[in-house]
């Protein structure tokens, strides 16, 4: 938001220096971005009249001139305009002078003459014909002519200096305005805070209509419908007849420009300085243009198109709110108006738009179209309902001081919604507390009452344009910023001491992390959404209740059209990606998020859960995999995990594939990728993990425990079993520390074996037993019992006996 000093002058006298008024207004909560002196940048030019004018005797197309500046003598200048004349009064640039545009002027020849400065364009004051409309694009800026009055309406003498003369000497300071004060979008606004901040008096005129037309009012024109209430909480209208289109006066024309916006012409200058003056967008419609002399505020009509002032044929739809007369649209509702009622030179009677939209709907609207505006920047905030009519009067109050139009008596108010009065407790007390300071309670009041909040009794009533206050603390965030935060001591807290850190399930996820980069994986971060030709790479089956995906309304595409049951899609694809950016190898791991609809519960959101999912290929193998997935397990303290053959697994090897078992639960599953899935991916053998993180966190152990080193000495046994092939060798381990007794502490595989001595469709296990007693050291015969046991069970359960 620029702001001109000169206009913020119009209601608050503010006398700071540019660089002190920006920096108490960044300190009061109203943050400057940068301003700009516009005295600083132009030195040394200064009005002359034309005295003298002949041609240069060395050229056909100058002219020497002499120029009176206001000094005893005049001074010479040659020019190559061809626009000056004898009497005009012109800019002129001075030896050592300095323009707007940078460029630097001092005295020299031209063809020999001596030319003491240089007559100025609009372009090189930064200047244009919207600013000035009796001046021409190419030539010299002629201030006043022999026989034409000041282009600002009043007298410039020789001499005087052009940045008075012009309004050029203004300080044009832009603030950064937050989403949650749309208005400070406004001169008022930002008058109303420098007023606090410098302890000012705030002067904001209401509005005045003098000579309104009450024999002939706008009901006897216009109707107006609000079909869409819940779109538009209210619009407010006023009709002008017998305009008369012509420019706006200087002073308006500065203010507009000065806020960075193009000057046009008097009625749409109207409603463009009461958009920055209010922060009240408004808008002007031909009447002749209203089919049936009716304005209807509704939805767009299925295939309904416009043509908006720009010149450009926009496809409306039914989510957006357009401004209609009885036959078609004539505007889109808080965005732009429409070409077919534009105010023109031919324009008698004009309809003033001053309403309020829904945010929401104006930004969709906008956004979808590809043309975001002054106006609708301002609608998306949220306005005040209660500024409508207002901005409409003030409106209204131009018509008549620029003599554009007589004001037809009446308004058109439709209000749908009513505006609620809102309280607060006033607790001085509670936010002294807040904020750990001493500000009296009458500062408080003070400050807000200049704010424009009113006090009832121990109530706060808040202004309808103060939307962001709905807390205590919103009330105390006004008191501090205008006591001012460099005046509140850093203190230490004095409440209860906090408790920060991390909570369980982020430090099981940090240790999870810390334990695979240990064992030489990278972690990755993966999309949460896949396509559903996803499922068909991995070869899940059609039937498989994990196709049931939560389907994204607005996806990026088909590609990421629904939320992943599985992770195994993203990552085989990030395998791919490094496979194909010439990785000869990866190990990578994510704990990634899947989502799976809730099947006992309808219209309930999707189970969120996580999964740490391994990937790897290159110099790698099932049992790195494994022995990752065993690294982790310790870490959170999990022991006697079991890993059953998997072979229903379309996705994985069907011999090369197991299931994880955590408390005699199926907890995950590892293997290598079936050979035609990886090959879908460009990958020839790859290996996969899952690992449910909840069964991770579920089986931890929350204690551990010191076990002393063994004080006596172990027994170790090695025992070659022969077993039919269908027996797992986790079978035979289980069964051997099952009935090994209380002294057996491991049985670890070491050896398969199988062949022609062995005996067809049976297989050879070794295992090496070691068995310890805490105090004593065994005897042979002990351990020799416990071998026997093992033996008898291994034969009555498994069919299975010692190797000869």
């Amino acid at each position: 938001m620029k702001l001109s000093n000169k206009w913020l002058n119009e209601y608050v006298k503010i006398s700071a220096l540019p660089k002190e008024f920006a920096d108490r207004m960044t300190m009061s909560g109203s943050k400057v971005e940068d301003f700009i002196d516009q005295s600083a940048q132009m030195k040394n030019v200064v009005a002359g009249r034309v005295t003298k004018i002949e041609r240069h005797p060395d050229s056909d197309h100058m002219w020497v001139t002499e120029i009176d500046v206001g000094e005893d003598e005049p001074i010479t200048i040659v020019t190559g305009a061809q626009n000056v004349s004898l009497g005009d009064t012109v800019p002129v640039a001075r030896h050592k002078s300095l323009l707007p545009t940078g460029q630097k002027i001092e005295k020299g020849k031209l063809r020999g003459i001596k030319s003491e400065g240089m007559l100025c364009s609009l372009s090189e004051l930064c200047l244009d014909t919207h600013d000035y409309p009796e001046c021409i694009e190419d030539g010299i800026m002629i201030l006043a002519g022999a026989n034409q009055s000041s282009v600002t309406g009043e007298e410039i003498l020789p001499g005087a200096d052009i940045r008075e003369a012009l309004g050029l000497d203004d300080v044009i300071t832009d603030f950064e305005i937050t989403n949650n004060r749309p208005d400070c979008l406004s001169v008022i606004g930002l008058a109303r805070e420098a007023a606090v901040t410098f302890g000012a008096q705030l002067n904001v005129p209401t509005p005045e209509i003098t000579s309104a037309d009450t024999a002939d009012a706008i009901q006897n024109h216009l109707k107006i419908t609000v079909k869409d209430a819940a779109l538009c909480p209210r619009y407010t209208a006023k009709m002008i007849k017998d305009i008369k289109i012509a420019p706006s006066p200087v002073w308006l024309r500065r203010f507009l420009r000065a806020s960075g916006v193009r000057p046009i012409n008097n009625i749409v200058d109207i409603t463009n300085l009461v958009m920055l003056e209010y922060g009240q967008p408004m808008h002007a419609f031909d009447y002749k243009c209203l089919t049936g002399g009716e304005i209807v505020v509704r939805s767009a009509a299925p295939g309904e198109t416009i043509t908006t002032l720009d010149g450009n044929v926009r496809e409306i739809t039914p989510d957006m709110l357009v401004i209609a007369d009885s036959a078609r649209p004539v505007g889109l509702a808080g965005v732009m108006g429409g070409e077919n009622s534009e105010i023109t030179e031919d324009t008698k009677y004009a309809v003033f738009e001053s309403a309020l939209f829904d945010g929401v709907s104006i930004r969709r609207a906008a956004s979808a179209l590809g043309m975001r505006t002054d106006a609708s920047s301002r609608f998306e905030k949220g306005l005040d309902i209660e500024n409508t009519l207002p901005a409409v009067e003030r409106a209204c109050e131009l018509v008549e001081l620029l003599g554009a139009g007589t004001v037809l008596g009446g308004t058109i108010d439709v209000r749908t919604q009513a505006q609620t009065v809102r309280e607060i407790a006033f607790e001085p007390e509670r936010i002294n507390a807040l904020l750990g300071t001493d500000i009296p309670a009458e500062f408080m009041r003070t400050t807000l009452t200049a704010l424009g909040f009113l006090f009832d009794g121990d109530s706060v009533r808040i202004p309808s344009w103060r939307g962001d206050v709905e807390h205590y603390s919103d009330l105390a965030e006004e008191a501090a910023r205008f006591y001012g935060y460099d005046k509140i001591t850093p203190r230490l807290y004095l409440g209860r001491e906090a408790s920060g850190g991390l909570n369980s399930r982020q430090s099981a996820e940090r240790r999870v992390s810390s334990c695979l980069r240990a064992a030489g994986y990278s972690e990755v971060y993966t999309y949460s959404f896949i396509g559903t030709e996803d499922y068909d790479k991995i070869d899940m089956p059609k039937d498989e209740p994990l196709r049931d995906s939560v389907t994204i309304l607005n996806p990026l595409g088909a590609e990421r059209a629904v939320m992943r049951t599985t992770p195994l899609p993203s990552m085989l694809e990030i395998l791919e990606n490094n496979k194909n950016a010439g990785n000869p190898e990866a190990r990578l791991f994510e704990l990634a998020r899947v989502y799976r609809k809730n099947s006992n519960i309808e219209n309930q959101p999707a189970e969120e859960t996580k999964i740490l999912t391994l990937g790897s290929y290159g110099d790698t193998d099932f049992y790195d995999v494994k022995g990752a997935i065993e690294a982790v397990l310790a870490e959170f303290g999990i022991s006697g995990a079991e890993y059953a053959a998997q072979r229903g697994f379309p996705s994985f090897h069907p011999g090369r594939c197991a299931d994880i078992i955590i408390g005699g639960k199926k907890s995950g599953i590892i293997g290598q990728t079936h050979p035609s899935v990886a090959g879908r991916y460009g990958l020839d053998d790859c290996f996969l993990a899952e690992l449910s993180f909840d069964a991770l966190i579920e089986n931890s152990l929350s204690v551990k425990t010191y076990s002393p080193l063994p004080k006596f000495p172990a027994v170790a046994r090695d025992l070659a079993i022969v077993a039919q092939h269908s027996v797992t060798a986790a079978q035979l381990r289980q069964c051997i520390l099952e009935n090994g007794g209380e002294f057996i502490v491991s049985a670890e595989l070491f050896d398969v074996y199988e062949g022609a001595n062995i005996g067809e469709g049976k297989k050879s296990a070794a295992f090496s037993l070691i068995f310890r007693a805490d105090n004593r050291t065994l005897t042979d015969g002990e351990v020799d019992a416990a071998i026997e046991k093992i033996l008898k069970t291994l034969t009555e359960k498994l069919g299975a006996h010692i190797r000869a």
